[in-house]
């Protein structure tokens, strides 16, 4: 999968890829059982999961919980923003939720 590019709010340069459905197992098996039935907590860390850089900085893919805080905690409101309207364009989003996709 190809690596996409955008600038968030703060002027980072972050690098992102969408997560594959072996990557999303991985991550459920981060976040363990509990957490991955969370959605609010999976979307966030999905977007978190997706980024690959930060300023040129590399993420390994997030193996635990405490890796995707670590991530999330790093990006902050403006990046998972900016990762959020990349993945995910404007509109989409609800519509995707109401069709249970």
């Amino acid at each position: 999968m190809s690596e996409r590019v955008v600038a968030d709010a703060a002027g980072r340069v972050l690098k992102v890829r969408e997560i594959s459905m072996l990557d999303r197992l991985r991550l459920f098996k981060a976040l363990g059982p509990e957490l991955s039935m969370n959605d609010a907590y999976l979307g966030v860390a999905s977007l978190a999961a997706a980024v690959t850089a930060i300023d040129d900085m590399p993420f390994l893919f997030p193996t635990s919980e405490v890796a995707i805080e670590h991530v999330v905690e790093r990006l902050g409101e403006v990046g998972l923003d900016a990762v959020a309207n990349l993945l995910v364009p404007p509109g989409d989003g609800p519509m995707l939720a109401l069709a249970g996709n």
